[in-house]
């Protein structure tokens, strides 16, 4: 998997903080961020659709303050895509 740094939470310190990529071959967003799983972990979102998150995934939350950072990753994923 080969990865294009799009950004990072511009209010990071030192540890582990918000981050995007865009995977080269897929064109599929990768996002590091902070844990949210107790807070969606137990709602059944869409009617008929298992509740609570599979053991291959996870939820993760990025700040607001990221959106421009996404909108970015969107764009380039969208051009890495064809879609553009």
């Amino acid at each position: 998997m080969t990865l294009r740094f799009v950004g990072i939470d511009p209010n990071t310190g030192g540890g582990g903080s918000p981050t995007v990529w865009v995977e080269e071959e897929s064109a599929d967003l990768v996002l590091q961020g902070a844990e949210a799983e107790a807070v969606v972990g137990g709602t059944e979102w869409v009617p008929g659709h298992t509740a609570g998150i599979p053991p291959h995934e996870t939820v993760i939350r990025i700040p607001v303050r990221m959106a421009s950072i996404l909108r970015e990753a969107c764009d380039v994923a969208e051009q890495r895509a064809g879609l553009r």
